[in-house]
């Protein structure tokens, strides 16, 4: 690989790990907050990704604009999956359950969307699509370097969130311990819920920003439910700083495999980590002490 190919393909990583981040960065706080596996997260990603083109679609305007309306609107729905459905569930086997519950949730959006949309593939037209700057010598896509600044501005606003309000406080201390937050007042249930139509609200913006550069179809979420599932196991679940270093670290990792290996080799990279990780350090292995610190 020569140089020029491989600074080329580090670029793209980095810009690909910032992109895995935001979208695995939802289904941490499913677990982290409620232990919950929340299978459908992918399918609320597509289904952002096809609001965002519908939206551009019906007005002309920029998919971002869209955000205006898709980040509310997931938040609120998932505050109502949390205490209509989740809560639901009983504590002893809620993680199994949920895997079930949430899968048929993902079925649900699927046939929504075949139905509606047909399965013909869709794709965002935008102005800037074509276009590419140089940076540092390497070409990249102008759309790959929007996502990633999307990418990048969600998981600041999460971490302000998350870091310097009492909410965010109150979540954390609900993921870190339910029963000592519950003892100092917190309001677990109501955390618990906003906590998770945080999680969706990442979605939207994570969807929004996966369609400006790639084609969707309703059956897409499939495609990335084992990579977001590797990235949080690999990084810790319930670890958000965890996932961020995993997402990071498999996306340059894939970057860097798919000159000599190809498209679809490159992504097995997600798979036999999860399997290292499951028979060497079942708990993750950047959860545990990053999780302290977060």
């Amino acid at each position: 690989m020569s140089s020029a190919l491989l600074l080329q393909s580090l670029i793209l990583g980095i810009l690909l790990g910032g992109l895995y981040a935001l979208l695995a960065s939802g289904l941490t706080l499913y677990f982290g907050v409620m232990r919950v596996v929340m299978i459908a997260h992918s399918a609320f990603l597509i289904l952002a990704g096809y609001l965002a083109w519908f939206f551009t679609v019906q007005t002309g305007l920029d998919p971002m604009i869209s955000l205006l309306i898709t980040v509310p609107l997931f938040f609120g729905i998932g505050v109502l999956m949390q205490r209509l459905l989740i809560t639901r569930l009983k504590p002893a086997s809620l993680t199994m359950m949920s895997v079930l519950l949430t899968f048929a949730i993902a079925l649900v959006i699927e046939g929504m969307l075949g139905f509606t949309f047909t399965g013909v593939q869709r794709r965002i037209r935008l102005d800037y699509g074509a276009s590419s700057i140089e940076v540092l010598g390497a070409q990249v896509a102008v759309v790959k370097l929007v996502a990633f600044g999307l990418a990048a501005l969600a998981l600041g606003s999460l971490w302000f969130v998350l870091k310097k309000t009492s909410f965010g406080q109150a979540l954390r201390a609900t993921i870190q311990h339910k029963e000592a937050a519950e003892l100092v007042g917190i309001d677990t249930a109501k955390v618990a819920s906003y906590g998770f139509g945080l999680g969706l609200a990442t979605a939207a913006v994570g969807g929004t920003a996966l369609a400006l550069d790639a084609t969707i179809y309703p059956s897409l979420h499939w495609h990335w439910i084992g990579p977001l599932m590797a990235i949080i196991v690999v990084g810790g679940l319930g670890s958000i700083p965890g996932a961020a270093v995993a997402a990071m670290l498999l996306g340059v990792t894939q970057s860097l495999l798919q000159v000599p290996l190809g498209t679809t080799w490159a992504q097995t990279v997600f798979y036999v980590a999860l399997f290292v990780t499951l028979m060497v350090r079942p708990q993750g292995f950047f959860g545990g002490r990053l999780a302290q610190r977060f």
